[in-house]
Order: C-alpha cells, then structure tokens, then sequence
C-alpha cells in the first residue's frame, strides 16, 4: 500500500523536443475534455451550426442582391423584386440568428452546469488530503470563473469559428465569381492575417493560462484572509494583509495585461489587413473600371464583400482568443480530474455485524508516512480499541495522535501494517464501509453549512425533534437553541452561535448518530468547565454501549478514560489507566505536572 495519498510530482520534459509533445499532448487532452462536455448536446451544437450557416448565407446573399438593385436603377428596371428580397434576407436572417443565439445560450448554461457538477463531485469524492493541499479559494475559483470559460470556448467559440470560417471562405469565393484579378489581391492581405494568427494563438492561450492560475492564487489568498479575519484585525495587520492581496491582484492585473495586449494585436492585425485589402480593391478596382474590365455595380458589390470580410475575421480572432482561454480553463480543469478519488459505496449509516467479542478497530504495526521518503507520522503502531469503553491518546504536538484519527477514518492509507475494523482487515472493506459504524468530531471546522437541525440530523436523517432536543439537554445547549428565534432552523454562523456552541453542536451530531466508534479530536478545546462536565457524562454514556477514542491535550478530559495511550515521536510509548501512568511513565507525570491535573481520586 502507499504510504501517502499524495503522488510523487514526475519528472518535467526538458528537451525542446520533449516540451513540444508533452505541450502537443496537453492540447490534445483539453480538446478530448472540452469535446467530452459538447457531446451530450452535439445534436443541439449542430441545429445552431445549421443555424449559423443559414445567417451567414443570408449575409453572403445581400451583396449580390445589392448588385442587381443597382443594375436595375443603371438599366431602369423594376426594384420592387431586388428590395423585397433583400427584406426577405433581413428577416430570415434575423429569425434564424435569433434561434441560433437561444439555442446556444441553452447549450452554454448546461455545459456550465456539467463542468460544475463534475468538479463538485471530484471536490467532495477526493481523497481528503490532497484536497486539503489546495487553497479553498482557488479550488472555488476553478468552479465559478474557470467554468464559464469552458462554456464560452464549448459553445460560442466553437460555433463562431465555424461561422467566421464560413462567412470568410464563402464571401472569398463570391468575390472570385464576381472578379478573380481583384479577389487575388485580397486573398494576399488574408493571408498575411491568418499567418500572423496561426503565430500568436499558441502566446495568447499561454498567457490566459498563466492570468487564470494568479487569478486562482488571488482567490486562495482571499479565501485565507477571511477565515482568519479577526486574527488579522486584533494583530492590526489590516495594511499588511491588504498589501499582500493586492499583490496577488497585481500579479493577476499583469498577466491579464499581458493576454489583453496580444488579443488586441491579433485584432490589430485583423483591422488593418481588411483596412488595406479595401485600398488595394479600390485602386485596383478602380483602374480596371477605367478600363472597361468591370462595371461599377459589380465594384460595389465586391467593395460591400470586401467590407463584410472585417467582420468574420475580427469574429475569428475574438473566438479563436476565447476559444483559447477556454482550453487554458479547460487545463485546470484536468488539474482537479487528476484528485485521487475515494471508492464510491453506499451512503447508509447502518454498520456491518461486528463479530462477537471483535474489537472496534486494530492498528497492527502500522507505519505511515504523509509524503513519500517523509518521516513516519506514526512509526509501528500497535493499538486496540475495544467495543467498548473510552481509550484517550495522549502526548506532545506532533506525537503522532491526529494521524492515528486519520489512519481509522482511511484520510491516510498505511505504508505497512494493517487496521481491522471488527475483525474485518480495512483492504476488504470499501470506504463507506469503513465509515458507516464511525462518527468523527474534529477540532477546526466542526459544523457543515446548513441549520441547526440540518447538522444534527447530518448522519441520522430520520432522528426526531424530541431526540435532538434530548441530546441538546445533555449538552446544555437547550437554552441557547430556545433563545434563538427561528429555533432549530436557525442557520448556523460565527454571529449566531460560539465556537464552544458550534463545537457542542457537531458533538450533539455525532450523537445522534449512535455511532459504534465516536472519534473526538479536541472536542472540549473551547468549552467552560460546566459545559466540558456535560460533555464528560455523553461520553461516558457512549462508552457504555460503544467505542469512544479521544485526543486531548486538556488531560482533565481523559483521565477517566478507560485506557490511555501515550505517544511521542511517532510511537506508542506507554499505556494504562491515569494511575497505572503516573507510576510508569515519565512523559505522562509531565504532562500531567504541567497542567496540573489530579485524577477522580484527587
């Protein structure tokens, strides 16, 4: 097994070769994930494809109607035929660019919702340490803002590129049939365009690659900021913080300057190019017209495609740009497919039939590390925690005790060794399995968005308001829960409860749950002493009838317990009661001297 959930980083290419195909490759793959979101609705993608196709032969088709309006006034025929054709273009021109738009925003909005359900679902399956690794605010970032370019690219682009090709390649072959020594001259600015977009695609779609990692940054920064802001405010390092921020904004302020400026040569190129193809068709037009080799109508109309040539290649660059900057997204978006994922299983809280008299869990000389080559966060750890009963871990920071936590919930996998759960070693079991018999209170973070009774009922769905209210008492947080207005339904927030109540409350949940394995990291780490008694008695009531593990560094919560484990260094270094410690083991006597704590005897 593997010693960590983190896969070692590979070797980078470094030959010019070798950057080129693993770059060639990477472009691949976007295309293959962008394709991978078009493919549900390729029938809708190709209506509006049909669509746009339509609205650019209505646009090809108005010049040349444009011309038999001005040689029926030269040769005194009838107009009413060329004008009510050329409304007739107008109008179906304009119905069918208006479906086309409806489909296609259609089309974007659920690409929009297939990318995001894609990434949440990665983001909540993922392994939970690699998860961990990333900021929150980029890993949002990429859902929010890297989606939307995903969608731009998948749907507009792709249909705008296809149309300004279109558009481009029909209007070159219309001025072919209306004069081919004119559409020659013109074919040669187009191509200078399209040489110079050909160069500058690939430096656009780097550089909006490189603005949206800073902007991912900036949002990892933010995010980081205001989880910390009252430690920002009571340290007075308002300026501070604000100037870091801005330096990730500047950051991400430069390399959008930077994609900007080369957008807006592409579309200077493409401005000018047409600018001087029409000169060159003027001039030259109006020579041959002198000569008698073209006659005026015909000029104009050519003049009118000429013109229309600014818009399909103006169009191709702005999409060719967004279609860019969609498969950067897209990159990043293979970033999060690459999370290692948990197995997927069932979501029911009923646990297995345990064995009669199997212990809860077993670490068997269990060795694991969080990076590999890293150094062991537990180093050979042999641990039993029985059916039932209270077993507290103790020990200095960095003993090795979260780890222990992280082991049995499998956050971390084993380098070597082996756990059971209920006699049943943990490789036979899914991770669902695993979990269903376990409730978890951790330390940081111990409530889950939502009310009050959307937390409680978080791993019993079905608990009732009376057993809420009953685990609630024994917390001593009726009154609170009574004194706020919507009750139950109030959402939980840092205004409206403590973070000793939101700490009572993810107790109370795990509770509910009547779990076999209750798993408490510091779960008195903010609580008064009044409420820590009340906390005391749930625990031993749960220990009568299942499994408890605490970690403490408040020894006065564990020294009841019925077995207390003492770590350092990565190793169990003693165990026993609280009695059997003190005359034992060195380390407790100083844990316990240093807090000053005096067993149930005291």
């Amino acid at each position: 097994m593997t010693s960590s959930s983190v896969a070692p980083e590979r070797e980078l290419p470094t030959t010019p070769e070798a950057v080129t195909v693993a770059a060639s490759a990477s472009q691949r793959a976007r295309l293959a994930l962008l394709w991978r979101y078009v493919r549900p609705r390729s029938g809708m993608l190709a209506l509006a494809l049909l669509l746009g196709l339509g609205a650019s032969a209505t646009g090809l088709l108005s010049p040349l109607v444009t011309r038999e309006v001005l040689s029926a006034l030269g040769g005194g025929g009838s107009l009413s035929g060329p004008i009510a054709l050329l409304a007739a273009l107008l109008v179906v021109g304009g119905i069918v660019s208006w479906w086309q738009w409806m489909l296609l925003g259609s089309l974007a909005e659920h690409i929009v919702y297939d990318v995001r359900e894609g990434m949440i679902r990665r983001f909540v399956r993922a392994k939970v340490l690699p998860l961990l690794s990333r900021p929150a605010g980029e890993l949002v970032a990429r859902v929010t803002s890297d989606s939307v370019l995903l969608r731009e690219a998948a749907s507009q682009s792709v249909i705008g590129v296809v149309n300004g090709t279109v558009m481009l390649v029909g209007t070159i072959v219309l001025m072919a049939v209306l004069d081919v020594p004119l559409v020659l001259a013109t074919v040669g600015a187009v191509a200078v365009v399209l040489v110079f977009f050909a160069v500058l695609m690939p430096a656009i779609g780097h550089a909006q690659e490189r603005s949206q990692a800073a902007l991912g940054r900036l949002g990892g920064e933010l995010d980081g900021t205001l989880r910390a802001i009252k430690t920002v405010k009571v340290a007075g390092a308002e300026r501070r913080q604000i100037d870091r921020l801005l330096d990730s904004a500047d950051e991400a302020k430069r390399e959008s300057i930077v994609a900007v400026r080369r957008e807006a040569l592409v579309w200077t190129i493409s401005w000018t190019g047409i600018q001087g193809a029409v000169i060159v068709i003027l001039g030259f037009g109006a020579w041959r017209v002198s000569q008698g080799a073209l006659d005026v109508p015909t000029l104009i109309a050519f003049l009118l495609y000429a013109f229309g040539l600014l818009g399909p290649i103006m169009d191709l660059s702005q999409n060719l740009a967004t279609l860019q900057s969609g498969l950067a997204a897209a990159g990043r978006i293979l970033d999060i497919e690459r999370l290692e994922q948990e197995d997927a299983g069932a979501t029911t809280r009923s646990s297995p039939e345990a064995p009669r008299g199997a212990p809860a869990i077993e670490l068997r000389s269990v060795t694991a590390r969080y990076a590999p080559g890293g150094p062991a966060a537990v180093d050979g750890v042999d641990l039993t925690i029985p059916a039932r009963g209270h077993v507290a871990i103790v020990g200095l920071s960095g003993a090795g005790k979260t780890t222990i936590l992280s082991l049995i919930l499998r956050f971390l996998e084993p380098e070597s060794g082996e756990l059971l759960l209920h006699g049943t070693p943990y490789a036979r079991l899914r991770t669902d399995e695993i979990r269903r018999p376990l409730a978890y209170v951790e330390q940081e973070t111990p409530t889950v968005p939502g009310t009050i009774a959307e937390n409680l009922r978080y791993l019993a769905p079905d608990a009732t308001d009376e057993e809420l209210h009953g685990i609630l008492d024994r917390l001593g947080m009726s009154e609170k829960i009574a004194s706020l207005p919507e009750g139950l339904e109030a959402v939980v927030t840092d205004s409206s409860l403590s973070g000793g109540q939101r700490q009572r409350i993810a107790l109370a949940r795990a509770l509910v749950a009547r779990p076999d394995v209750l798993l408490l990291d510091e779960a008195t780490a903010q609580v008064d002493g009044i409420t820590e008694a009340a906390i005391h008695d749930a625990v031993r009531e749960q220990a009568r009838r299942g499994a408890v593990v605490t970690i403490a560094h408040r020894l006065s919560t564990v020294v009841d317990a019925d077995e207390i484990v003492v770590m350092e260094a990565a190793r169990v270094i003693a165990r026993g009661t609280h009695a059997d410690l003190l005359r034992d083991s060195e380390l407790y006597r100083r844990l316990v001297s240093a807090l000053d704590v005096r067993g149930p005897s005291a």
